[in-house]
């Protein structure tokens, strides 16, 4: 007995409590047998026949001698007479199995005194000698003041089911759980124990070589300190990635996730936000909290811009609103009067510029990680993280692939290899080619041919003469981005496109911008000169060249009238402009002259080769696509020559040779 005792209770094996948990669903549970056990036992009770009679024929069955028992019942002026077991064959004329052992008659009365007089007479009469009584107020109607009392309870537990669903963002959640009523001021953060649950590492982040390192840094900080703080020196408190959508940012942070020894708490900036006052502050405080009982420990709190936007300076424009309340709260706990030792905090956002001043200065956020989009070799990196999974051929070239997507973020080439895959599978291939990569890169940045679109035959002509003024102006203008291919097959919104190659520069000068503007307005000039009329075709051109002007002489100071000054504002709150309306007026002749000269610029070159540019068109309405070596063969070799250009002349070959295999194929096909 004492082994067992000491089994059962000993210190190390405590016994274990099998009591269930208290949900909300034992009261579900519970009102749900209650009102089946009413509803069942009130059937059982009301099993017998009854029927109706009126007064008179009540009277006469009462002389007979039929009646057992009587009640009156007031609140609905009738009775219930109850018939001798040996009569029911005279009164329903049933048996008692059909009948039931009770079966009543039920008989509106007007007044309940002249039932007891008729009673009184037919007792002395003796033709009745049974009970007569009259129904309590709750008898007859004790069903239906249950339900009643429980509608109320119903609807209170609905409301509360509610608002615990509204706390816990869908169905589920208890009184005490993780998504209830009483947890609504804890942090959402999830928590990743020494970040094994990711799987994610540094290996699988390419590019961003200069991200990485410092990222790194910051694990090496939480893995070996005393390496750093032997000197003197203090580990940062926080890092901010920022940079365009799709860099990378999130995978960075899981990576650091995957490579630290330490616990990582996830979080976007959305969790913080909520409609009810002081619960934003409360989850940051129960957030820090958490990360202080686990130190060392990593925070990662995505998209903050969504809490740590800048505070307004107007009191009258809501500056004590719960954002704020929840901003301060955050700027308390990074860097306050109390200690966060051991606690990195990482943010990502793509809008740095948006982001409270306190919320970036030293002491909070210590550093501030750049993430840009990927150069040429990181491209070339990330195709070969993304083409693993994928069944390519053998030609497949990873750094003509790179070339071809300049100002591509991660994120797009991932988009571009996965588009490759299913136009691929869509082809019935049995593996991913170079035409494939060439169709997706086509599909993201223009959309999807719309070979489907009636045009009539004029409409045609003038797309393909804007579409040949692009390409003429742009092959004879030095600093123009190189052609790759014009196409008058609808894409998208376009009816038409053409396709260049842009050289991957740091700078940007006057010439290359003025030669990019004059090529954009090509199409538009080459509808006033042989077309005769313009049209809305052009409504794209004139959108790009015109902010591109604006920025040339209001930002980078490349006018004649205004050189050398910026008249760019970054101050949210501000909202004066920072010239007077006569530099404005200044500023909109500048553009209006800049525009002028370029376009009268594109005209001119367009006279001086109409012939060719001609031809190029007539080209371009039979077969939809030319390519750079088509242009080359009409206006000769260009002058000016890049490394782009040399890929694009390859690329232009295998293009040109697919082209007329397909035609081959069709030719034969109607032959």
């Amino acid at each position: 007995m004492d082994n067992a005792t000491n089994n059962n209770t000993g210190g190390t094996n405590p016994k274990k409590n099998n009591m269930p948990k208290f949900s909300m669903n034992w009261i579900y549970i519970f009102t749900i047998l209650m009102i089946g056990y009413f509803y069942i036992t009130s059937g059982k009770e009301n099993s017998s026949i009854r029927s109706e009679a009126s007064y008179q024929q009540f009277k006469v069955m009462v002389m007979k001698g039929y009646a057992k028992s009587i009640t009156v019942n007031n609140n609905n002026h009738t009775l219930q007479m109850y018939v001798k077991p040996e009569h029911i064959r005279d009164v329903f004329h049933q048996g008692v199995k059909q009948t039931g052992k009770e079966p009543y008659v039920e008989v509106n009365i007007g007044s309940a005194d002249q039932v007891e007089k008729f009673i009184d007479e037919a007792r002395l009469q003796k033709k009745f000698s049974g009970d007569f009584g009259y129904a309590s107020d709750s008898e007859g109607g004790w069903l239906s003041l249950i339900i009643a009392n429980l509608i109320p309870i119903g609807i209170i537990i609905l409301f509360w089911v509610l608002i615990m669903r509204r706390f816990n963002g869908g169905p589920g959640g208890g009184m005490t759980g993780p998504g209830s009523i009483f947890n609504v001021g804890k942090s959402r953060a999830k928590m990743y124990e020494k970040g094994a649950d990711l799987n994610i590492t540094f290996k699988d982040v390419a590019g961003q070589e200069g991200a990485k390192q410092e990222v790194q840094e910051i694990v090496e900080f939480l893995k070996n300190p005393s390496k750093y703080t032997e000197l003197g020196g203090k580990i940062p408190k926080g890092a901010l990635l920022v940079g365009p959508p799709g860099t990378g940012k999130t995978l960075l942070a899981k990576a650091v996730a995957g490579e630290a020894g330490v616990p990582f708490f996830s979080m976007s900036g959305s969790d913080f936000v909520e409609m009810f006052v002081g619960v934003g502050a409360s989850r940051v405080r129960d957030l820090f909290q958490q990360a202080k009982s686990k130190s060392p420990c990593i925070i990662f709190i995505d998209e903050i811009d969504a809490v740590g936007r800048a505070r307004s300076k107007n009191p009258a424009m809501g500056g004590n609103d719960e954002r704020e309340n929840t901003l301060n709260a955050l700027l308390t706990e990074m860097d306050g009067f109390g200690t966060n030792s051991g606690v990195i905090i990482l943010a990502a956002t793509n809008r740095a510029d948006m982001l409270d001043s306190a919320l970036m200065r030293a002491g909070r956020f210590d550093r501030q990680i750049h993430v840009d989009l990927p150069d040429l070799n990181e491209r070339r990196q990330i195709f070969a993280v993304h083409l693993k999974p994928i069944k390519t051929d053998d030609t497949l070239d990873i750094d003509f692939l790179a070339r071809q997507t300049p100002g591509f973020s991660g994120a797009d080439i991932a988009n571009v290899c996965n588009e490759a895959a299913l136009i691929a599978a869509r082809h019935n291939s049995k593996f991913v080619g170079k035409q494939d990569f060439l169709d997706a890169v086509d599909r993201i940045i223009g959309g999807l041919e719309k070979k489907t679109k009636v045009m009539t035959e004029k409409e045609k002509l003038s797309i393909a003469i804007h579409e040949a003024g692009h390409a003429t102006v742009s092959w004879f203008c030095e600093h123009a981005n190189p052609l790759v291919k014009v196409t008058i097959v609808p894409r998208g919104n376009a009816l038409g496109a053409a396709w260049y190659l842009p050289e991957e520069r740091v700078l940007n000068t006057k010439e290359a911008m003025l030669d990019e503007m004059c090529a954009t307005l090509g199409g538009r000039a080459a509808e006033e000169l042989f077309v005769g009329q313009i049209s809305t075709g052009a409504m794209n051109d004139l959108e790009r060249v015109t902010k591109s002007a604006y920025g040339m002489v209001a930002y980078a100071g490349m006018s004649d009238k205004l050189p050398n000054i910026c008249y760019y504002n970054n101050n949210e709150y501000n909202f004066q402009k920072p010239y007077s309306e006569t530099t404005a007026k200044i500023m909109d002749d500048e553009v209006l002259k800049m525009i002028g000269e370029q376009y009268e610029r594109a005209k001119a070159i367009l006279k001086e080769h109409k012939d060719g540019h001609a031809e190029l068109a007539q080209m371009l309405v039979e077969r939809e696509v030319i390519f750079a070596d088509d242009l080359e063969r009409i206006f000769g070799k260009r002058p000016w020559t890049s490394r782009s250009e040399e890929l694009i002349e390859a690329q232009q070959r295998a293009d040109a040779e697919r082209m007329a295999e397909e035609r081959a194929k069709e030719l034969e096909a109607k032959n």
